[in-house]
């Protein structure tokens, strides 16, 4: 069903926005977009391979299900699916990975949904911004015992979470999960979503998945208004093969994305308070809804 346009969304109706993610990963912010009267295409630029070592995420994950962690930290959906590829190799359901005495934490309210739909219980999420700083907020401000912490995280991730948790007295065990490869992935390793999993989104929006000719040419003709980043990795594969931008705006989510796309010297039109497809809605018709009608 598509949702009913909002005031401060009106600046989104004609405007063509790439997405530089998966389809899977991207359709539910392209179908809410669309819902919009915005154009959405998607062009992923990254993807995610299982580690290749899996030795030391096998021997946390043993330790995990023995007890000798306080705490699991998730801080993303790929985390998630590389822990479901685990739990299909060892024959169990993905609850079973995690004893009751072990609590979860997680960055973002996405993996909190996934996480919760597998019948896992999240204790600590933040409140605020969906961030490592935010979590390490939150977890300052309730005061929860450190204790032992594993980590499963990607292998370019920011050591900023990490080192925050030791600094709030955590003995942190962090794992490569998965490592972060321009598009496209290995098919035999590819962190994929488990199959029969659902799709967020309308399978009907109108929904563009281009070449990245196709975009070069658009961005060439002034015919994109605006590409939305995900991560530092996008970032620097934009940099990589699409620019000059042109008149093309960038939005960031995160501010660890804007700042990766400063450092490279592209201009940040806007940051999205949360990495949701609302939050990000958002940031885009701040940027967009003051610019005229579209051509």
């Amino acid at each position: 069903m598509q949702r009913p346009e909002l005031p401060q969304h009106a600046g989104l109706a004609g405007r063509r926005i790439l997405i530089t993610r998966s389809a899977d990963r991207a359709r539910p912010l392209a179908s809410l977009l669309a819902g919009l009267g915005a154009e959405p295409w998607i062009l992923p630029l990254i993807d995610f391979e299982r580690a290749r070592d899996q030795a030391p995420l096998d021997l946390a994950l043993d330790k995990l299900a023995h007890g000798d962690f306080d705490w699991m930290v998730i801080t993303s959906i790929t985390t998630i699916r590389a822990l479901l590829g685990k739990a299909a190799e060892r024959g169990v359901e993905p609850a079973a990975l995690v004893p009751s005495g072990t609590r979860i934490a997680v960055v973002g309210a996405a993996s909190r949904h996934a996480l919760e739909a597998l019948g896992l219980t999240v204790a600590l999420a933040p409140s605020g911004s969906q961030s490592a700083e935010g979590l390490l907020a939150e977890w300052a401000a309730a005061e929860q015992p450190a204790g032992r912490v594993f980590l499963p995280q990607a292998d370019i991730a920011a050591p900023a979470l990490r080192d925050g948790l030791t600094v709030l007295g955590a003995s942190v065990t962090a794992v490569m999960a998965y490592h972060t490869v321009d598009y496209p992935a290995r098919p035999e390793l590819r962190v994929d979503a488990p199959p029969g999993s659902a799709v967020v989104g309308s399978a009907d929006a109108p929904i563009t998945e281009p070449s990245p000719e196709d975009v070069r040419a658009a961005l060439a003709d002034q015919a994109l208004d605006a590409v939305v980043a995900a991560s530092p990795s996008a970032a620097r594969r934009i940099a990589a093969t699409l620019l000059p931008l042109g008149t093309c705006r960038f939005v960031a989510i995160g501010r660890p994305t804007a700042e990766e796309a400063a450092a490279l010297g592209i201009a940040v039109a806007a940051v999205a308070r949360e990495p949701t497809p609302e939050g990000i809605a958002d940031a885009l018709a701040s940027v967009l809804a003051n610019e005229g009608n579209p051509a």
